[in-house]
């Protein structure tokens, strides 16, 4: 067993965190470029939390330009087990209100502009994705975030945009009525993807902020009240976070879901035909099998 290590992914204000000590805000080099940002590490009643800011400190990504490979690749390398997403979206369900969070379970991924994968030509892996949240993790930060008093919605389908641009209305109800989604967001794709290449628990939770433009009362997502939303949403995540360390063990057991196993046959290129330039920079994500 090792110690497991909480990685949290998310916005600006996530990471003043009441109690974390030991902190220290880390740069880390991957062969994949730079992070988005330095790196949050400290501790919380004994349990080894990171911090990293998707977009950078006062936002300075877009969400096509946001590093996926090097923000995982940071994170597997700095030792982090289990990465909880936590991420703005707009809700297609009239149920799933502004300010309540969503457990994600699945993904749609219309994404087109990002490299989605560590692997490729010289060595080619096929992960599976059939489930790609960690169910035990998801149950643990829906705990959390219900002691934390946020209306908690456990299952929902993330539609992965491009953006940065919202939907049309054509879109928002294509995603709604035929496509089954539920929220719809810029940044978890291909983030989750590579977190199951690098045999990482991946947990999403969906922070929603708006309906989109699919309401009839909502027609026009305006950024101000998105904002308004967000700053709400970061108070409840914060307290969502307080209450891990006494929902998670100290010490990382074998994943029951088979996240942190996800590479053992997964590798279909021969050892002889890999490139050795790209395994070099496999080191950290699949250094396991490798």
């Amino acid at each position: 067993m090792t110690d497991r290590f909480i990685a949290i992914i998310g916005g600006s204000g996530l990471y003043e965190i009441d109690g974390l000590e030991n902190t220290d805000w880390v740069s880390v080099d991957t062969p994949w470029g730079a992070p988005s940002d330095a790196i949050l590490t400290g501790t919380l009643e004994g349990l080894k939390l990171a911090f990293l800011p998707r977009h950078g400190r006062g936002h300075v990504l877009d969400p096509s330009s946001v590093p996926y490979r090097a923000n995982i690749d940071a994170l597997k390398r700095l030792g982090v087990t289990d990465v909880i997403s936590m991420s703005a979206c707009g809700s297609f369900r009239e149920e799933m209100a502004p300010g309540d969070f969503v457990m994600v379970d699945q993904f749609i991924d219309r994404t087109v502009a990002r490299a989605r994968s560590f692997f490729g030509p010289g060595c080619v892996a096929h992960v599976s994705m059939a489930h790609p949240t960690c169910g035990p993790l998801t149950d643990s930060v829906a705990q959390a975030a219900t002691q934390a008093g946020a209306t908690v919605h456990r299952g929902g389908t993330y539609l992965a945009m491009e953006g940065p641009q919202f939907s049309t209305l054509a879109e928002s109800n294509m995603y709604r009525d035929h496509w089954g989604a539920d929220v719809i967001g810029m940044t978890n794709m291909p983030e989750a993807k590579l977190a199951r290449e690098a045999e990482l628990c991946y947990a999403s939770v969906a922070m929603v902020t708006d309906y989109d433009c699919w309401h009839p009362d909502h027609d026009a997502v305006q950024v101000a009240d998105i904002v308004r939303t967000l700053t709400g949403n970061a108070d409840t995540a914060r307290r969502t976070i307080a209450h891990l360390p006494a929902l998670l063990n100290r010490q990382k057991t074998p994943c029951p879901q088979g996240c942190d196993r996800a590479l053992d046959t997964a590798l279909i290129t021969a050892p002889d035909k890999r490139d050795p330039d790209l395994i070099a920079r496999l080191d950290a994500v699949a250094g396991r099998v490798l």
